[in-house]
């Protein structure tokens, strides 16, 4: 609970005096970018789809002679939230989500696993979150932390009813509404607590202490006591009797035995763990307290007020449900302070749901919080009431991750969340609801890549989403398609990481970036596309654009013929410049290859072996022996068949290029012959 400064009086006591403050909202500015010149002369709000603001903005119209060019108008959509039930700005919400896919993940991979399985099922916490340290109370926060204190926390059951004290110690500033809680009434009264001549006197001040007593915030009850005007040194000397009534009324209070393990530090009260000490030491408080009641000491005191403020917490104390009624708003106050002063001793569950419902028959209210809501669902341990509960009042992340919780300890729970139903595509609800959170973690460009998480986590309908969320996603931008193609390595989907390479590359390219878009159907190893688009490079300056491929790119399809002819023209340059034979054999096997290959287009065949007319011609040994120069006149006559057809596209090499071809070749073929001899 967030600290206020007392005033004079209170420091002098010892501290701050009560821990809150008030309630103020704060103002949400949203953003409004229309990019419209002043003067705006209109402004037209409606609802648009979901929680968002249709806003129109319009300028006045120009006249002839001053138009400046300008729009006359612009509409734009504002969002109102990020779609999480009580929490406001959108980066805590996308905290609140990225926090929980670490433990969700985790809990999934321990319970697919059989032989960790039993570990799991005695392990105190499956799933827990930790919540920022100092972050402001939300409906949110409020929530899971009672699914945790019900439903996973089985060390806290002994003294579940001191867990509620505190939650409502934490909590209670939410519940204010149609009807003051003890949080409001604390921070109005301390608003007013500096005006205050005589603070016994006002009828205030007692009702805010019996109301804080009664919900079990000790500390507030003993500070604001001391704070009584007989604690002054000018009024302790004739009001003795008075200020002892009150200091022992204040130390029965610190003193109050509480069946829990530990307190915080500035809480007060007497811890015991075991119930028999507990029983043993409420026994032996209570009868302090009656011992103090029927003390002929209050006869003494004169102060009216004094008088019966303190009979008033007396009775508290002793169990009197009037004087409880009536210092508490909600009935989760009232409930609370039945296990504080009415029914110590109350273990676990027992008989809280018929509790509640005397409570709220004390403390009706006309649309209870959401909160109340969620706690009648779960002392109720009515499974299909706390999911529908979390549903409508908290949101998809709340349902999706409280299923986990109420699945953790009930057999009946598991067996109903995991029931497949046929009207809803043969899923189970907890497919259902995980499906629904990952749709809205898919509406956010920063929330989409933890989506997959939760998909791969429904066996039925999983998958094929996750392959359309993937899909989805733009490939122009490089980042986002390396996340992508990450996302699928992680989850072995090996032919959607296909496709997306494909798609990129087919988007590069088409867009002008060539080289990009080659890679990527070289990744894809798309042999259909890159033949396509190695047909289209031959017929443009393909000598040129060749560069684009790379040294270090893997070669598919017709490009292979683009990379080794590559190699074969660099090879070439080399023989020119050197003749060193080595460099004329290495290149004669080359142009073996390349006219082998399947791959090489025919049109081809005629310019490499122009281009090859030195190897054909080679000084000292022939290169090619007779089997090579056979192949090679063999495709020579194929090609000059071949231009007999129609439609066959001309070179650009000079007329006598297949002539001398055909002479090189003859004059090889002789000495290969004599070679072989």
């Amino acid at each position: 609970m967030p600290d206020v400064a007392a005033d004079s009086a209170a420091s002098a006591s010892g501290g701050e005096l009560v821990p809150f403050v008030p309630d103020t909202e704060i103002a949400v500015v949203y953003p409004l970018h229309h990019g419209l010149k002043p003067p705006i002369s209109r402004v037209s709000i409606s609802w648009a789809r979901g929680n968002n603001l249709r806003v129109s903005l319009l300028r006045n119209p120009p006249s002839n002679s001053d138009s400046d060019g300008e729009i006359g108008g612009k509409v734009v959509e504002v969002n109102l939230d990020s779609g999480a039930a009580d929490v406001r700005e959108p980066a805590q919400w996308r905290r609140i989500a990225y926090g929980s896919v670490t433990p969700f993940a985790l809990l999934q991979s321990r319970k697919n696993s059989a032989s960790i399985l039993s570990k799991l099922q005695s392990s105190p916490s499956p799933f827990h979150l930790d919540w920022q340290k100092g972050e402001e109370p939300t409906s949110l926060k409020a929530a899971w932390e009672l699914m945790e204190m019900f439903y996973v926390d089985k060390l806290c059951q002994s003294w579940l009813p001191e867990r509620l004290v505190d939650w409502l110690a934490d909590y209670d500033c939410l519940l204010s509404g149609d009807q003051p809680a003890v949080h409001s009434k604390l921070v109005e009264f301390q608003g007013t607590l500096v005006t205050l001549q005589v603070i016994e006197d006002d009828p205030k001040y007692w009702e805010v202490i019996s109301s804080a007593l009664a919900v079990g915030w000790l500390e507030i009850v003993v500070k604001l006591l001391r704070l009584h005007g007989s604690y002054q040194l000018d009024q302790i000397g004739h009001r003795e009797t008075e200020n002892g009534l009150v200091e022992t009324v204040a130390v029965l209070i610190s003193m109050m035995p509480r069946m829990r393990p530990e307190l915080k530090n500035g809480k007060l009260g007497e811890c015991f763990k075991a119930k028999p000490d507990f029983v043993k030491a409420w026994e032996k408080w209570r009868e302090q307290i009656t011992k103090l009641d029927s003390s002929a000491f209050w006869v003494l005191c004169d102060h009216r007020q004094t008088r019966e403020g303190l009979k008033n917490l007396i009775q508290i104390m002793l169990g009197s449900i009037r004087i409880l009624c009536t210092a508490t708003s909600h009935w989760i106050e009232l409930y609370i302070s039945h296990f504080l002063f009415i029914r110590p001793f109350t273990v676990g569950f027992e008989s809280m749901y018929n509790l509640a419902q005397k409570c709220i028959e004390m403390k009706p209210m006309s649309s209870p919080h959401k909160l109340l809501r969620l706690i009648i669902g779960i002392i109720g341990e009515n499974t299909e009431v706390v999911l529908a509960e979390c549903s409508r009042g908290f949101g998809p992340w709340m349902v999706t991750h409280a299923i986990e919780l109420l699945t953790a300890r009930s057999d009946q729970a598991d067996i109903l969340l995991h029931k497949e139903h046929d009207d809803i595509g043969g899923i189970s609800m907890e497919e259902l609801h995980r499906l629904v959170y990952a749709q809205v973690l898919t509406s956010h460009f920063l929330t989409w890549q933890i989506a997959p998480v939760y998909l791969t986590s429904c066996m039925r309908q999983g998958m094929s989403l996750l392959e359309v969320l993937l899909y989805r996603q733009p490939a122009q931008h490089n980042q986002l398609l390396l996340k992508n193609l990450e996302i699928c390595r992680l989850y072995e989907l090996d032919h959607v990481s296909s496709n997306i390479m494909k798609i990129a590359g087919v988007y590069h390219w088409k867009h002008g970036r060539k080289g990009l878009g080659v890679f990527w159907l070289q990744q894809a190893r798309d042999e259909f596309l890159l033949n396509k688009i190695a047909q289209q490079l031959f017929d443009s300056q393909w000598e040129g654009l060749i560069e684009l491929l790379g040294s270090e790119s893997k070669p598919a399809g017709n490009l292979e013929f683009l990379h080794k002819y590559r190699d074969f023209k660099k090879l070439l340059q080399q023989v020119c410049d050197r003749k060193t034979p080595d460099a004329a054999r290495h290149a004669s096997d080359l142009l073996m290859l390349l006219m082998k290959n399947p791959s090489t287009p025919q049109r081809f065949w005629l310019p490499l072996l122009y281009d090859s007319l030195t190897l054909l011609s080679w000084q000292g040994r022939p290169l090619l022996n007779v089997s090579q120069t056979n192949l090679l006149l063999n495709k020579l006559q194929e090609l000059s068949m071949a231009s007999l057809r129609p439609g066959v596209v001309a070179t650009d090499l000079p007329v006598e290029a297949l002539d001398s071809v055909r002479l090189a070749l003859a004059t090889n073929l002789g000495r290969a012959i004599l070679e072989e001899q």
